[in-house]
């Protein structure tokens, strides 16, 4: 249509142009992830993005609110744009704190989490200055709900890593006031469980969580533009630049764009050339490699994890949908599994068993079935036991009580091996509330399923001893005692009969270690006193005959 329109400065030609600036510059948008941004730069750069700076700035926020896990992508795509044209990577940082302003008074949680997130990963790209986000989380924690401290949480989650080399003297305050929050106790016990994680993300110097990832660190320091922007300014989003308007400097706009975009790109006239003799050159070489070529082009990497989404979406319906456990399980076998995959089919099958009101022993069989069937689910299920207990507490009460039921369950019928137990060290340090809850529910479990003489036997029998040291520890007094007391609270105190003993005989066993080592010590000592004194009999024997044969020699003379 645009070659049939003759003069380029009208309304009609500026307006195709317009939408297949904005079809463009959407597809662009859509089509960006961390293994193709270096592609997708380019491309863009050879739109107007000054024409389309408005265009670009919706397509943006729009994208990051449908796929908020690619934030960090979008933020990386912004920041590049932000060095070459300051005025876009302004635009939307001013539009998307128009957005969080209106999220908050509105509390509408889905947009402010969204724009929350964007946020954080344009402090991180230092787009936006570290001073937005300071001035955000002293709003978020001023009156503090759980709404709001969920996302205070989330926001320092993703941008913490920055703010701890940036501002460590008010990242401390933050978390001065979250301790707070804390020990007030007013906030709900979800809420509570995410601030503790919060603590343990920062013991932990942010593991896991960079400002940016290797492949998204696009930018150099010095060449990056940092836009300050308060949350009290008054704020003009220009939506103006989103909606078509003839321009009467239309042809000489486009051709100083394309001036900027040539010294952007650079110039294309040489190196065509020397692409027109290479090509030349390497015809043959071409030819011979064309079937590896395309194989290699039909090698398509889903970068976007659908495959796995629905995965997990398959295995979730069969499940909720079966009638019974054996139902459930021939099903799940017919369903195709990548290797690898196992893993998302008992991570799933624990995720439905926690969301349930009660526990269900449906989710229990169908676990046993699995570790019966193949070993490699039993493993997984045995990872999936230490990721459970290391973020324990993580998890609401109710979703705790069915883990350690369900858990319980695999323990009982031998479906899991016991030496699993050994992650759990049983001492006042090393547990929390929740993981103390977990191990009182798992144990009391295992009781009624066994029986308090057979789980007795289970936990005495000799070849298992080095498993069960941690919950059973013998290093310290003080340890055993908390033991011994923490089983006897929960009702199980018949199953502690051994350390009570122990514990009953440690000063003997401590005094006959002591008597032994002084044993040794005095056998040593006399053996050396009398070595000592044998050598001074001897001196004096020898002194002795000495002297009586002299006395003989004057007797005679």
């Amino acid at each position: 249509m645009m070659k049939g329109v003759e003069d380029k400065s009208s309304i009609e030609y500026q307006r195709l142009t317009w939408d297949a600036l904005r079809k463009s510059i959407n597809g662009l948008v859509n089509k960006v992830n961390a293994a193709n941004i270096k592609n997708i730069v380019p491309e863009l750069f050879e739109e107007n993005m000054i024409r389309g700076r408005g265009l670009f700035c919706r397509s943006c926020m729009k994208s990051q609110m449908a796929s908020s896990r690619f934030t960090d992508v979008f933020s990386a795509l912004v920041a590049v744009v932000n060095t070459k044209f300051p005025e876009v990577g302004e635009l939307l940082l001013r539009r998307i704190v128009l957005q969080l302003k209106r999220a908050y008074k509105r509390n509408d949680k889905p947009q402010l989490l969204a724009a929350v997130k964007f946020i954080a990963h344009l402090v991180n790209q230092q787009v936006a200055h570290e001073i937005i986000a300071l001035e955000l989380l002293t709003v978020l924690l001023e009156n503090p709900s759980d709404d709001s401290v969920e996302v205070a949480v989330g926001f320092v989650t993703e941008c913490g890593s920055l703010l701890q080399d940036l501002s460590p003297k008010a990242l401390h305050g933050i978390f001065e006031r979250f301790r707070g929050i804390l020990h007030e106790g007013e906030i709900d016990k979800r809420v509570q469980f995410l601030i503790e994680g919060l603590f343990a993300i920062r013991k932990a110097k942010f593991q896991g969580y960079p400002a940016v990832r290797p492949e998204l660190d696009l930018v150099d320091q010095e060449d990056q533009l940092t836009h300050e922007l308060s949350l009290e300014d008054e704020i003009d989003p220009e939506t103006s630049l989103d909606i078509f308007k003839a321009d009467p400097l239309f042809l000489e706009n486009e051709k100083r764009y394309e001036v900027l975009k040539k010294s952007i790109l650079g110039d294309g006239d040489e190196s065509s050339e020397d692409k027109a003799g290479s090509d030349e050159a390497s015809d043959d070489e071409e030819d011979e490699d064309s079937d590896e070529e395309e194989e290699e082009q039909m090698k398509i990497k889903d970068e976007t994890e659908t495959d796995l989404v629905n995965l997990r979406r398959t295995i979730y319906l069969t499940i909720m949908s079966s009638v019974d456990f054996e139902e459930a399980g021939h099903k799940l076998l017919k369903i195709k599994l990548e290797p690898g995959q196992e893993m998302e089919l008992c991570i799933m099958l624990l995720e439905c068993c926690s969301q349930e009101r009660t526990y269900l022993r449906y989710y229990g069989l169908l676990g046993q079935r699995f570790c019966n069937i193949n070993k490699i689910h039993q493993e997984n299920f045995e990872t999936c036991f230490v990721k459970q207990y290391s973020s324990i507490h993580q998890l609401e009460t109710n979703k705790l009580r069915n883990v350690a039921k369900f858990f319980a369950h695999l323990l009982g019928t031998d479906a899991l091996p016991w030496h699993v137990l050994s992650y759990i060290r049983l001492t006042e340090e090393d547990t929390t509330s929740s993981s103390r809850i977990f191990i009182k529910i798992l144990f009391q479990e295992l009781s009624e399923h066994l029986g308090i003489r057979l789980l007795n036997e289970r936990l005495t029998d000799p070849q298992m001893q080095e498993s069960f040291d941690s919950i059973f520890p013998k290093d310290n007094p003080k340890n055993t005692r908390f033991s011994i007391n923490f089983f006897t609270s929960i009702g199980l105190g018949g199953i502690t009969e051994n350390l009570r003993e122990y514990l009953k005989n440690m000063p003997r066993l401590i005094m006959q270690q002591k008597t032994m080592t002084e044993e040794e010590e005095n056998s040593s000592s006399s053996a050396a006193s009398s070595s000592s004194s044998e050598s001074e009999s001897d001196s004096s024997g020898s002194s002795e005959r000495k002297n009586r044969k002299s006395s003989r020699k004057r007797q005679r003379r």
